[in-house]
C-alpha cells in the first residue's frame, strides 16, 4: 500500500505533496529536517492523504497533483 500526501506548513504558508510507502515514518522525517525541500517549513501537518495500491498509481496521482498545484487540488475536491 502507497500513500499520497499532501502537507501544509504554517510556517511558509505552503503545500508540499509526496509519496511513500509509510505515511508517518515519512511525516516524522519531514518534520526532523531530513528532507531538503521541507526543512524551513517544520512543522509541517497533513493535510490529505490518498491511498493508492501501488507505486505506479501512487507516482501517477502525485505527478497530477503536483501538475494542477496542491491548493487548487484541494479545491477542486470539495
Amino acid at each position: 500500500m502507497y500513500h499520497v500526501y499532501i502537507l501544509y506548513s504554517d510556517a511558509l504558508g505552503k503545500y508540499y505533496t509526496g509519496s511513500c510507502s509509510d505515511i508517518n515514518k515519512r511525516l516524522a522525517e519531514h518534520n526532523k529536517g531530513q528532507s531538503r525541500y521541507t526543512k524551513s517549513g517544520i512543522p509541517w501537518g497533513i493535510v490529505k492523504d490518498f491511498e493508492a495500491a501501488n507505486r505506479r498509481e501512487a507516482l501517477k496521482l502525485e505527478a497530477r497533483i503536483k501538475k494542477r498545484g496542491a491548493k487548487r487540488f484541494l479545491l477542486d475536491l470539495d
